[in-house]
C-alpha cells in the first residue's frame, strides 16, 4: 500500500533522479530538495514537487537521502531532520563511512527511525529495478518502510546493524571496480593484439572471465560512450572510503591502490564527471 504521506527525497543527482522516477512510477507523491535550485524544472518533469528541507522534514515520511558524502548526510540529518522530523523513517541511500553512519544512527536513535540502504548497481540498473539494496538497521523499520523500499529496490538484503550495509557496499564496490579495470585493460590489450574489440567482448562474455560488468560497461567502453551512470568522482570517493577502512584494519589492498591511481589520473585529465567506464581511456594513455 502506498504511503498517505509524500515521500521526501533529499539530493537530486544521478541516483536521486532515478529514485524519484521509481517512486513516482510506483504511485508515490514525491517532494524533493537539492542544493542546486536549477534542478526544480527536472523534478517537475519527473513528477516530483520541489520544496525546502524544512518542508520535507515537516510533511514527508519516509525521507530518502541521496546526497554525495558522509558529511552531507550528517548535516542533513542533524541540522534539518532531527529537530523537526521526530518519529519518521529516514532511508539513507548514500555510500558513506560505515563507522560514522553507525555513530549517527546511535545519536538519532529514539528520535528518528534511521535505516541505512546503499544500493549496488549503476543508475541504469536501478532505473530498471535491478539495483540491489543493502540494508543496515532495525528489521522492523525495514518492514515499516517496505512499500517505499519495494519501489526503490525490488531486490534487497538485510545485512545487519547500521553500518553493515555500507561495509557490504564498500566490499562489493572494491570487487566491481577491479572488474571494470580488468575489463578495460583486457579490451585495450585485445585491440592492440589486432582483435576487433566488439567481437572480442562477445567472446569474453561467453568465457570463464564473464562478469556483469562486461554487460554494463563493456559496450560503453567500446563505443566511447561515457555519459555518466556512475561518475568517476563518486567512484573515487568510495575508493578512498575503502582505503580508510583498510588502514584502520591494517589491511593492504594493493589492487585497489592501483585502481585509485587510475581514477585519480582520470580526474586529473578533467574526466571527474564522466562515467567510470572511462578508465579505459587512462589505460589507453599508458604506453611505454
Amino acid at each position: 500500500m502506498v504511503s498517505q504521506s509524500p515521500v521526501g527525497l533529499v539530493g537530486f543527482g544521478l541516483m536521486g533522479e532515478v529514485y524519484a522516477g521509481r517512486l513516482v512510477g510506483a504511485g508515490f507523491a514525491v517532494v524533493a530538495y537539492d542544493v542546486d535550485a536549477s534542478k526544480a524544472n527536472r523534478m517537475a518533469q519527473i513528477g516530483a514537487r520541489s520544496a525546502t528541507l524544512a518542508d520535507i522534514a515537516r510533511d514527508c515520511d519516509p525521507i530518502v537521502l541521496a546526497v554525495f558524502s558522509t558529511d552531507q548526510v550528517e548535516d542533513v540529518v542533524e541540522r534539518a531532520l532531527l529537530p523537526a522530523a521526530a518519529g519518521k523513517i529516514v532511508i539513507c541511500t548514500s555510500t558513506c563511512d560505515p563507522d560514522r553512519i553507525a555513530a549517527l544512527g546511535a545519536r538519532v536513535a529514539g528520535s528518528l527511525r534511521f535505516l541505512e540502504t546503499p544500493v549496488s548497481g549503476t543508475s541504469a540498473q536501478v532505473r530498471a529495478g535491478d539495483g540491489l539494496g543493502l540494508i543496515g538497521g532495525d528489521a522492523q523499520i525495514a518492514d515499516d518502510a517496505a512499500s517505499a523500499l519495494d519501489a526503490l529496490f525490488p531486490r534487497r538484503f538485510h545485512i545487519g546493524k547500521i553500518g553493515d550495509g555500507g561495509r557490504a557496499k564498500l566490499a562489493i564496490n572494491l570487487i566491481l571496480g577491479l572488474h571494470r579495470l580488468a575489463l578495460a585493460e583486457g579490451l585495450i590489450f585485445a585491440t592492440r593484439l589486432g582483435l576487433d574489440p566488439a567481437a572480442f567482448l562477445k567472446v569474453a562474455r561467453a568465457s570463464a572471465a564473464e562478469s556483469q560488468v562486461m554487460g554494463t560497461k563493456g559496450p560503453k567502453m567500446i563505443a566511447g560512450d561515457f555519459a555518466p551512470e556512475g561518475r568517476v568522482r563518486q567512484t573515487l570517493k568510495d575508493v578512498h572510503l575503502m582505503l580508510d577502512q583498510a588502514a584502520k584494519l591494517g589491511q593492504q589492498l594493493p589492487l585497489l591502490q592501483i585502481n585509485a591511481q587510475v581514477l585519480q589520473a582520470c580526474v586529473d585529465h578533467g574526466e571527474a564527471e564522466l562515467d567510470n567506464s572511462i578508465v579505459i581511456e587512462e589505460i589507453r594513455r599508458r604506453r611505454q
